[in-house]
């Protein structure tokens, strides 16, 4: 059975809607991101679909050693309290040390373990201790049952409030694959499990000194995972993709999201989970 996770006022898991989880993949700037965010707080104002900010302030695994990386834990904390405070919305981001967690809990929501770090456990039990809900990104290097193991360490941290995010396997040569058979084995652990739809349209790399990726794919694989039963949807957003600072090619234009979550909204109604 999955044990629900509340967020503030918002219920992640079943049988409760799906949570929308949305913004710039980096912080560009203050207004950049408050723009941002202030858009997809009307729109799922308006259409009733539960929403949680995300962009990071640091990305600590940019391709390249020159790649724009954000504002770092100080400034991207400034702005993220900003907009949790002035719209009204929970907000997430990610860590990728220790020594960032007990600054980064007291403005986020959600603490959220990159990827590529779902096995460091100091990192995940450290995150745990706040009592804050954690979300950890399946590694693409993993298979979707050895996600039991990054659960029992933030709940062996006395949490209990854990999700998981699917976002595509390694399939070699700049490429990922998802398998939608993820998303109900990690729902075993008890956990919800949100679908990463952009970053699993990532090609890691396949821009030379930057990722590319296939934008055109993500409400596809957004609709499927749905389909699936996933809990909650993740989709990188900007208003202009091609000249976004961080991982610009899967991230889905801005005035496109309302279309996506319409479609996304009528799948689940049709699947009457509401």
């Amino acid at each position: 059975m999955i044990r629900q996770v509340k967020i503030n006022d918002q219920i992640l898991g079943r049988p409760a809607p799906f949570v929308f989880f949305s913004g710039p993949c980096v912080i560009e700037d203050q207004q950049n991101a408050y723009d941002i965010a202030e858009f997809l707080k009307r729109l799922t104002d308006r259409l009733k679909i539960p929403f949680i900010f995300k962009a990071s302030y640091d990305k600590a695994n940019r391709t390249s050693i020159d790649s724009f990386r954000g504002p770092g834990l100080d400034g991207g904390l400034e702005v993220l309290s900003a907009i949790r405070r002035d719209l009204g919305v929970s907000v997430m981001s990610d860590v990728h040390q220790v020594s960032e967690i007990a600054a980064a809990a007291v403005v986020l929501d959600v603490i959220q373990i990159p990827a590529f770090l779902c096995r460091q456990t100091d990192l995940i039990v450290a995150a745990a201790k706040t009592g804050k809900p954690v979300n950890i990104k399946k590694g693409q290097f993993l298979a979707p049952w050895d996600m039991a193991n990054a659960v029992a360490k933030a709940r062996s941290a006395g949490n209990d409030r854990v999700m998981l995010t699917e976002r595509g396997a390694t399939f070699g040569y700049n490429n990922l694959v998802t398998d939608f058979r993820a998303i109900p084995i990690m729902q075993q652990t008890g956990c919800p499990v949100i679908f990463d739809a952009t970053h699993s349209v990532q090609l890691p790399g396949g821009g030379g000194g930057v990722s590319s990726g296939q934008r055109e794919f993500a409400p596809l694989l957004a609709k499927a995972a749905i389909a699936v039963g996933a809990d909650g949807i993740f989709m990188e957003t900007h208003p202009d993709p091609d000249h976004a600072r961080s991982d610009g090619p899967n991230a889905v234009r801005l005035d496109d999201m309302e279309n996506i979550l319409l479609q996304l909204k009528n799948i689940e109604n049709a699947l009457n989970r509401d």
